[in-house]
């Protein structure tokens, strides 16, 4: 969930190249809110890395897969906006970006809502159960809610842990089955501005949470100066 916020972006990519990793997982929502989606298109385009991609629902509007009537107001004119900043190029990679949940490693997939449905925010364990049940893999990393959260389930009813702390690690076991959401690089919603990512070690099978600052009141003043609705630039200040 990058969301057209291209200073959170090139912040995440600076401190995520602090250690060796060996590719990105981008969980939809490259676009829509920020005021630098050609400079988040291009620069993924560019990333000396692979990068497995599926597509969001402001990424759908956008690209008039949909019509956005479920959008409010203020998602709306930013998605009406993009559209008609983005270049031609730009425009035809964000269409024809794939519908998760997608298999991108064995026992690995990712998807924008959940597996069931692109478009659901999957918020509560009974949600994350149904997923369990309907889509066996192992681990599955999710955005769409901008909420760190890991999901696991033995089988049984799913269990939640919010997670909040930078650094926070955590072991994933061959027992469980797991859900995760590392949060959003450009639109943080958990009352926390920092941008977030997460590294997954498939190796020690554990994954650990990433917050940094970025240049926040650049991005603030990218949006004011495009003339997008304040209410976006006031928002990342807060994190909601």
């Amino acid at each position: 969930d990058i969301h057209g916020n291209a200073d959170a972006l090139d912040a995440v990519l600076e401190a995520a190249s602090a250690e060796p990793f060996d590719e990105v997982l981008l969980l939809g929502d490259l676009v829509g809110y920020g005021a630098g989606p050609n400079e988040v298109i291009r620069t993924v385009n560019e990333f000396e890395k692979p990068i497995h991609f599926i597509r969001g629902n402001h990424d759908k509007v956008v690209a008039k897969v949909e019509d956005g009537s479920g959008f409010n107001r203020v998602a709306l004119a930013a998605a009406e906006w993009t559209a008609e900043v983005l270049t031609p190029e730009h425009m035809d990679f964000i269409r024809e970006l794939p519908t998760g949940p997608l298999e991108v490693a064995p026992g690995l997939s990712i998807c924008h809502g959940s597996p069931v449905d692109e478009d659901e925010y999957l918020l509560s364990t009974d949600q994350a159960q149904r997923a369990f049940e309907a889509h066996p893999v192992p681990v599955t990393f999710f955005g769409h809610t901008h909420i760190p959260t890991l999901f696991s389930t033995r089988g049984g009813s799913a269990d939640l842990k919010i997670l909040e702390d930078d650094g926070e690690s955590l072991e994933l076991t061959a027992e469980r089955r797991y859900l995760i959401n590392p949060g959003s690089v450009g639109q943080p919603r958990d009352r926390d501005p920092r941008a977030a990512f997460m590294v997954y070690d498939a190796d020690t099978s554990r994954v650990r949470l990433h917050r940094i600052d970025y240049p926040l009141a650049d991005a603030q003043q990218r949006i004011l100066d495009a003339g997008l609705p304040p209410v976006l630039a006031q928002r990342l200040a807060v994190g909601i």
